[in-house]
């Protein structure tokens, strides 16, 4: 007979969890999709970093490098400070401390000597992973603790003995969320091996230029020998890297440059009229122009009336007077039978300008039409029909110009006022409202485009980021205005401050107290708008203390900003958003509360909404201590210039070029690897070859900025 085996008795429980896992087996993916799924999660987190094509991540370039070709015994890894170095050792204790935090805490030793290795974050597969008697190779700077020489959060892996060093320094890449360095690196090393080398420079241009091959200067740069000089690559003059530098230039210049020779073969409306409209609004304007504002609008009455677009950046510091001349632009525009749009990057500014120019532009005739976001329902689709029919001549407003429902009737100037406040693509978009769908793209009218800035550029940059613009400068201040003098005063002393505010207001001036912060931070520990009011509130309580940030609605800032014109308000305390644009010239003492906070072109721009009547302005700067260096720098600058162009050039050594220009609002960095300040040189050589392809070799302007810029090209052109 045969033997019966007995069936285990099985509960409930564990069967309907058997039963589970038996429908997850059946019912479950295959690994392939999985997979699939995962590198495309990849996929999107590189191209959040800008590498979509197989060049892209060739030039991602390593930020610097670590030098793990060789290793230090931990006796005299101890003696060597204020760089990183690497040890190996096995690992003699592991535990988890709580010395005053919870931290792991791991021994390592080799023959000379141990050392501590401390992680105040960490996992608990970390603290299996160095279990006693594991090899460790470690990598950072040691210090001496309580407990001996350390190394807080190494860089480190898991090791056999043996184990092989690796041959080059090892490259760390510029990285994003959920890329690790050993992902990047691999990515790269696998696009390498696809891409097609080919030198985008003939021989003998490298070689009048004195440059390196492009394929060894890119593969030295990503896998670089022990015994290259390190401070050479560190500092970005190594031969490797010029031709890098060189290469972006070369792309920068040549799309550029052929952005400008595209423009000026497209078709613009011509605006030739300066006629009725025109003459009458210099007529009734109460003040004369400056030699700089006549200058710069004899260049735009110039450009309107060319057959192709004008894109023209009208540079002035606070308070030149720049409003006054887009507006007579716009008067040229409407004269010739045309609408212009003026945009503004915030409610309070497109605000301001729409009260100003609505003033000068509605007594004469013309129909200013206004629209932004917080418009009720009723009235955007009355200011859009409005629009639509051509019945509004001049169009003043935010972001809520480049919706998809807005259309013109005949747009022939475009105005975007702070132009780097706002992404490239959002000016492509306002530009592009003056196309005509049912036209052929060669038979389009682009408007003319007048951007305008605050922010002066410095000409190194000017000429370099807007190669294909042409920019006027009004460098000349309306006659009558007083210059502003700025304080540095410590936080501590802070009653002096309110003093002297309450005394100002008391002769009848009004003052600003800017605050960095709207709610409290604890890791900056700012004073905040909100305390801010309601401490002068209680130190001030004969005055009028008014209150205006970001988060309040459209019409509470208005109403708030109306009252604070009108003289109701003594002191407004404010957020940035009165950075631009409010103009109250009775206003002649601003206070910004931790002025090491902020940038030297914000600064700047805050001190100048004081200054614009006739009445002595004073602007007073307090920080908190102790300053770091360049906060030292940005307060000095301050409290010795007021010309924005000298503090714009400060600015841009301390900073470097990137948010002068809004392109990064965008997400296209424009220059990832050239200085423009230590690699003039290189620009100029650039700026030569770049003219000389164009009009000699089409094919290599293709391939190169097929190589360095691909689809980015586009947004290099606005």
């Amino acid at each position: 007979m045969p033997v019966l085996k007995k069936k285990p008795v099985v509960s409930a429980k564990t069967a309907t969890k058997t039963a589970a896992k038996s429908t997850t087996k059946s019912t479950a993916k295959p690994a392939a999709p999985a997979a699939a799924t995962r590198a495309a999660k990849i996929d999107d987190k590189l191209i959040k970093l800008g590498l979509r094509s197989d060049m892209d991540k060739v030039l991602h370039l390593p930020l610097r490098y670590e030098d793990e070709t060789e290793i230090k015994n931990i006796s005299e890894a101890g003696f060597i400070f204020g760089r990183s170095v690497q040890v190996e050792g096995i690992v003699t204790a592991c535990e988890v401390a709580f010395r005053p935090r919870r931290q792991l805490v791991v021994t390592i030793s080799d023959d000379s000597g141990q050392l501590v290795m401390r992680f105040l974050n960490f996992y608990g597969s970390q603290v299996k992973q160095m279990a006693e008697g594991n090899r460790v190779r470690a990598r950072g700077e040691v210090r001496h603790g309580f407990f001996g020489a350390e190394m807080v959060h190494p860089s480190y892996k898991m090791v056999i003995e043996g184990a092989p060093l690796p041959s080059a320094l090892t490259p760390v890449y510029p990285a994003g969320e959920g890329l690790s360095q050993t992902l990047l690196r691999k990515t790269i090393i696998d696009a390498m091996a696809r891409i097609a080398w080919r030198d985008t420079l003939s021989e003998q241009l490298r070689s009048s230029l004195e440059l390196m091959q492009f394929e060894p200067a890119v593969r030295m740069l990503h896998n670089p020998p022990p015994d290259i000089d390190e401070s050479a690559l560190a500092d970005r003059s190594h031969a490797a890297w010029v031709r890098m530098k060189f290469d972006e230039l070369l792309a920068q210049q040549l799309s550029m440059k052929r952005a400008q020779i595209a423009r000026r073969e497209k078709g613009a409306a011509v605006l030739p009229t300066v006629g009725k409209l025109s003459k009458a609004f210099l007529k009734q304007l109460p003040f004369a122009l400056t030699g700089a504002q006549q200058r710069v609008l004899e260049e735009i009455r110039a450009d309107l009336q060319q057959s192709f677009p004008m894109q023209r950046l009208l540079q002035g510091d606070v308070g030149s007077g720049k409003t006054v001349v887009a507006a007579i632009a716009a008067a040229q525009a409407i004269d010739s039978g045309f609408q212009a749009v003026l945009m503004a990057p915030t409610e309070i500014l497109a605000d301001q300008h729409f009260r100003k120019i609505a003033g000068w532009m509605e007594p004469l005739g013309v129909n200013v039409a206004w629209l932004t976001g917080s418009l009720k329902k009723k009235e955007k689709l009355e200011a859009k029909a409005r629009i639509e029919s051509g019945e509004a001549q001049l169009i003043i407003g935010t972001h809520a110009l480049i919706q998809e429902d807005v259309q013109f009737s005949k747009l022939g100037l475009v105005i975007v006022d702070e132009q780097h406040r706002f992404g490239v693509g959002q000016r492509l978009v306002l530009r592009n409202k003056g196309l005509d769908n049912n036209l052929a793209s060669s038979k389009q009218k682009i408007p003319h485009q007048l951007m305008m800035s605050a922010t002066p550029i410095p000409r190194t940059l000017a000429m370099t980021y807007y190669a294909d613009l042409e920019v006027s400068v009004i460098d000349e201040l309306p006659p009558g205005r007083t210059p502003i003098v700025t304080r540095v005063i410590d936080q501590n002393r802070r009653d002096e401050v309110i003093e002297r505010v309450h005394a100002a207001a008391l002769e009848g001036r009004q003052v600003y107290w800017v605050c960095p912060l709207i709610e409290e931070s604890e890791a900056l520990q700012l004073q905040t708008a909100t305390d801010t009011h309601q401490t002068l509130v209680a130190a001030l309580p004969d005055l009028q203390v008014g209150l205006v940030h970001g988060r309040m609605k459209p019409a509470e800032k208005q109403e708030v900003m109306d009252a604070f014109t009108r003289g109701d308000i003594h002191v407004l305390v404010a957020t940035t958003v009165i950075e631009v644009g409010v103009d109250v010239p009775n206003a002649s003492l601003m206070v910004i509360e931790h002025a090491e906070r902020f940038g030297l072109s914000q600064l700047h721009q805050l001190r100048g909404r004081v200054g614009r009547g006739s009445a002595a302005s004073v602007c007073l700067l307090l920080y908190q201590g102790p300053l770091g260096m360049v906060a030292k720098q940005r307060l000095r600058i301050m409290r010795e210039s007021t010309d924005g162009f000298e503090i714009a050039r400060k600015d841009l050594e301390i900073r470097g070029p990137g948010e002068f220009l809004g392109a990064r609002q965008s997400g296209q960095a424009m220059l990832r690897f050239a200085d423009l300040e230590t690699d003039q040189w290189l620009v100029d050589k650039a700026r030569d070859l770049a003219h000389t392809l164009l009009r000699d070799d089409p094919a290599t302007v293709e391939a190169h900025l097929a190589r360095w810029l691909g689809a980015r090209e586009d947004y290099l052109k606005v």
